[in-house]
């Protein structure tokens, strides 16, 4: 089997895939936020720095600029320190912050409105981008206007974030790691039911054990419930069938004796009786093979998930059939039966239970068949046949549901009668039972399991 067909490799490659992008998404958003903070943070300082030149900025008597103290920072004191400042215009600034050295900074020749601040980036004295804030101060008593302009290094914000980053990924790595051997803790602990249950089906395959154990995690137990039902109806096929068979095989060996004893005793003064003995004895073998077929594959069918007939099909089509068969006698045949109704079993076992009792009720009755069906509260589907006939006395429905005896003894039968009708329902669950019919004859009731209960 391939890595990829392993329930374990899926599981722990979801975790793992899941896990990588949920902290590369997490890693980025962070990263975005602190990069963010951190400008946010540089950009505000320097808007200090400006205001505070702004603060400390005088023009004199021959307007020329002057600051009242220096600025608070030493970084503006030490030379190509990073942050710098200065006052006038950008090709002839009357004022430099020492850290400039000889340097000016190339500001853009725009205009600047008296109290509005204009962001810039511009080559630094070192070849460094630095991050500009400049701003026009217009003083009273005439004196000229100053423009001012803060500068810092934009390395800084590079800096600061490559850090945090370096320890951002190194941390969400380590956290990936322990992430992912969680899941793999996890997705084996997780699967220990599976490998105890494949366990247990090597002993059930091996005869050490009938059924699996009960004590399994409330996901697993429907399928092991389904197991242990599936094997329990294996057992009781196997169980049925080896009756069956033992039972055919008793009933055919009373009759294959009398056949060869009456072949042994076949002359030609006695032939002709002889052979209708044996005309009986094989018809008899034949109800006995065909009453042990319907029992074998009924007892096969039952249970099976998945399995449903529809009533109002099979009931039609008999109906069709026993229309024609009985045209002479008019003998007209009303189905009544919703479509929803379906038998939980096979179509050929419903076939012979409602083709023998529609066949029965064709020959008592007079001029109509009725056949009906209803759900009943406990999942059982109820299928009626009645006949406007003479009905049967109820001393003797019990009697015509005893194997070997029919309704009508003088008229070959479909091959089934009622009695094997009643074993296969009853291998069904369900059961057959003669009541008056409120058309004057008989009515069958045949309870069998309606699909999907």
């Amino acid at each position: 089997m391939s890595a990829s067909g392993s329930l374990r490799f899926r599981l722990l490659t979801g975790a793992a895939v899941s896990t990588a992008l949920a902290l590369l998404a997490a890693g980025i958003v962070l990263s975005g936020l602190f990069q963010d903070h951190v400008r946010r943070r540089f950009e505000a300082e320097l808007a200090n720095h400006l205001e505070q030149m702004a603060a400390l900025l005088e023009v004199g008597a021959d307007g020329a600029p002057t600051l009242r103290q220096p600025l608070s920072d030493p970084r503006f004191r030490r030379p190509l320190s990073g942050l710098y400042w200065q006052v006038g215009p950008p090709e002839a600034p009357g004022l430099r912050s020492r850290s400039l050295w000889d340097a000016v900074l190339p500001l853009p020749a725009d205009h600047v409105a008296d109290g509005e601040v204009h962001q810039h980036v511009v080559p630094g004295p070192s070849g460094r981008r630095l991050l500009v804030l400049e701003r026009a101060l217009t003083f009273p008593d005439g004196a000229p206007p100053q423009r001012i302009a803060v500068a810092a290094d934009e390395g800084e914000v590079l800096s600061a974030t490559a850090a945090f980053n370096r320890v951002l990924w190194s941390s969400l790595g380590a956290l990936a790691a322990v992430l992912i051997m969680a899941a793999v803790i996890q997705v084996q602990v997780g699967l220990q039911p599976l490998a105890r249950l494949r366990a247990e089906l090597a002993e059930v395959r091996s005869g050490r054990k009938r059924r699996f154990g009960a004590t399994v995690p409330m996901e697993v137990k429907p399928l092991v419930d389904d197991l242990n039902a599936l094997l329990e109806h294996s057992e009781e096929v196997i169980g049925r069938a080896r009756l069956q068979a033992g039972n055919l095989a008793h009933a055919l060996k009373t009759n294959l004796a009398v056949l060869a004893n009456e072949a042994r005793n076949l002359e030609p003064d006695n032939a002709r009786e002889i052979g209708a003995i044996v005309v009986r004895q094989v018809d008899v073998m034949r109800r006995h093979v065909d009453h042990h077929m319907a029992r074998a594959r009924a007892a096969a069918s039952r249970g099976v998930p998945g399995m449903s007939t529809s009533v109002l099909e099979c009931a039609s089509a008999l109906g069709r059939v026993m229309e024609k068969l009985n045209a002479n006698a008019g003998i007209q045949v009303n189905v009544s039966v919703s479509p929803n109704h379906a038998f939980a079993g096979d179509r050929e076992d419903l076939d012979e239970m409602l083709g023998n009792l529609m066949e029965n009720a064709c020959k008592w009755a007079r001029q109509r068949v009725e056949v009906a069906a209803w759900m009943g509260t406990n999942g059982m589907l109820t299928i009626t046949v009645d006949d406007d006939g003479p009905g049967l006395p109820a001393e003797r429905r019990e009697t015509v549901l005893a194997p070997g005896v029919r309704l009508d003894e003088s008229i070959p039968g479909a091959g089934l009668g009622l009695a094997v009708v009643q074993d296969v329902a009853r291998l069904y669950g369900g059961d057959v039972r003669l009541e008056n019919s409120p058309l004057g004859g008989l009515r069958t009731e045949l309870s069998l399991p309606a699909a999907g209960n």
